[in-house]
């Protein structure tokens, strides 16, 4: 399967939509490098360029990307579900 999904360190709670994602689809993602790190099923929309995430992630948790958090869940996130401003709070505010 081709990826859909890029996650730019294997760490990562999430991955970047390289395509428009629809419910039902698997997110097949790969590292910048190219390396194969996993698959989701994608449980909502997810427009290009936004953020899938990739494990479950509980209310609470620091989301990594880039190996480094970009803000916290106000709410679990579920495997495969958008990641945004309805679920994660950054961390610089």
């Amino acid at each position: 399967m081709p990826h859909n999904v890029l996650m730019h360190e294997e760490q990562d709670d999430v991955a970047v939509a390289v395509v428009d994602l629809q419910p039902g689809q698997e997110a097949s993602a790969v590292t910048l490098e190219g390396k194969p790190v996993g698959t989701v099923k994608v449980l909502e929309p997810i427009p290009l360029g936004h953020k899938i995430a990739m494990r479950a992630m509980p209310e609470g948790h620091k989301v990594l990307k880039y190996k480094r958090p970009i803000g916290k869940a106000y709410q679990a996130i579920a495997a495969g579900a958008h990641v945004h401003t309805h679920n994660l709070k950054t961390l610089r505010w």
